[in-house]
């Protein structure tokens, strides 16, 4: 817990008009009125709806809190986590799922100190976003946190989760293919305009201190059109390359850069450029030295490669090209849902882990309604276990490390035997498929916790 941590008076939520709360029916979610910090917290934090007294706040972040979590699953000798994680709570469906996964299969086997910050959306335009800012903040003290979105600057990797008995629309990747997007700039922070008519455009660079600005003419319109302007910076592209070829290195994956410098000369050959100059100073020695290499290739022979492939290499795109690319690997591998998210800061040190999908919101609609559900929750799960997996690496726990490989191998090996969500059932059995061959979201999340038990007797998996 951090240090000078404040203690909430256990009747201090109940007795403030600006805490008041109420239990929702539809689920074992507290929902506060206000921007409560201990908002939309599960209901095992409250005892005849106080809270109990594992909870602090942070004198550090105001809209966080301090939990513990002591409940312990039989027989079981928790998991000491030496540091904390940071949480960030999401909204509707994954929100659901995000405390069955907590309450089932996390906090029964770790003894877990957990920062937690409400990101759901109606604590986050309640504190104007204050909280958002204050869970990054708390992402880069801690190093680890773990979303039910892209907070904090770095690199966004997507990897498949493979399980042998979900179909692959390319049947020839055999090995998982980590694609890296860089999150910063290019279209996405562009800026585009209608022509209306003819006349000439021009971009014009002012540097400061007052030398020349520089003027470029772009193009002579003869009539209607459109027009974008748009940029990237050296800071940024280095934090790229240095975090792509982190985690290439901690895989013992070739990486590959993807561009077209062929066109963009200047645009695209400063990516080319900083990659090959971040690559010479501090990584060539160390990937030869373990048999793999850093390579850029032009986007349309990437494209090409990647689909004859049999995967197995990390992929790094610029913005665009991996805001495409993810998805199309998605879709390959077999499902959305079957892909883990996590953002990597430069020095590869801080890591934030998340759900590759969205929130989920026709099922979260069902959900309201009373009617049953069956959301695929492997994402959310494996947020938890790339998240553990870094701080138990931080820390060098061995035994967390463990924890969270048997935890993956019993979710996967919980879909090859058959038991699935109907999201998975469609891809095996076909569009028509009958209830019989699908499990509903608790039900999947029972059956993974049944075999995480039964693995956790086995012998240690990590060396």
């Amino acid at each position: 817990m951090l240090k000078q941590a404040l203690r909430l008076p256990l009747g201090a939520i109940s007795s403030s008009p600006a805490s008041s709360t109420m239990l929702s029916s539809s689920s074992s979610i507290l929902a506060l009125r206000t921007n409560n910090p201990i908002s939309l917290l599960p209901s095992r934090f409250f005892s005849n709806g106080v809270l109990n007294n594992q909870l602090v706040f942070s004198p550090h972040f105001p809209r966080a809190i301090s939990l513990r979590c002591f409940a312990s699953s039989s027989g079981f000798d928790k998991v000491q986590v030496l540091n904390p994680i940071v949480e960030m709570d999401g909204d509707e469906m994954t929100r659901i799922i995000w405390s069955l996964v907590k309450d089932k299969l996390i906090f029964p086997y770790l003894n877990l100190d957990v920062k937690y910050f409400d990101l759901g959306i109606l604590n986050r335009d309640a504190t104007d976003d204050k909280v958002t800012v204050e869970s990054a903040e708390a992402a880069l003290k801690y190093n680890v946190a773990i979303k039910c979105a892209t907070i904090t600057p770095g690199t966004v990797f997507r990897e498949p989760i493979l399980c042998r008995n979900i179909p692959r629309i390319v049947p020839g990747w055999k090995k998982p293919i980590c694609i890296g997007r860089h999150a910063f700039g290019d279209q996405y922070r562009a800026t585009d305009t209608v022509i209306t008519g003819p006349g000439k455009l021009k971009m014009v660079f002012v540097p400061e201190g007052g030398d020349k600005p520089v003027e470029l003419d772009v193009y002579n319109f003869k009539g209607p059109g459109v027009a974008l302007a748009m940029y990237n910076v050296d800071e940024s592209i280095h934090a790229f390359a240095q975090s792509s070829m982190s985690l290439a290195f901690s895989k013992k994956w070739p990486l590959y850069l993807s561009t077209k410098n062929t066109i963009l000369k200047k645009y695209d050959g400063r990516f080319k450029d900083i990659f090959q100059e971040v690559y010479e100073q501090n990584w060539k020695d160390k990937f030869e030295e373990n048999s793999i290499w850093y390579e850029h290739r032009l986007i349309d022979d990437m494209v090409a490669y990647a689909v004859k492939s049999e995967g197995g290499y990390v992929w790094a795109c610029k913005n665009y090209d991996g805001d495409v690319q993810s998805d199309l690997l998605a879709q390959g591998f077999g499902s959305l849902g079957l892909m883990t998210s996590v953002l990597l800061s430069s020095d590869g040190k801080t890591l934030e882990a998340e759900a590759a999908h969205g929130t989920v919101t026709r099922h979260f609609r069902l959900h309201q309604k009373g009617q049953e559900t069956s959301t695929n929750s492997i994402a959310s799960i494996f947020a938890w276990t790339r998240g553990l997996e870094h701080r138990a690496k931080l820390d060098k726990n061995e035994r967390l490390l463990d924890f969270v490989q048997k935890l993956e191998a019993a979710c996967i090996e919980t879909v090859e035997a058959g038991k699935m969500t109907k999201d998975l059932a469609i891809l095996t059995h076909g569009p028509k498929v009958t209830r019989e061959f699908y499990l509903n979201t608790e039900e999947f999340i029972d059956a993974v916790a049944v075999n995480l038990d039964l693995k956790l007797r086995e012998p240690a998996l990590c060396k």
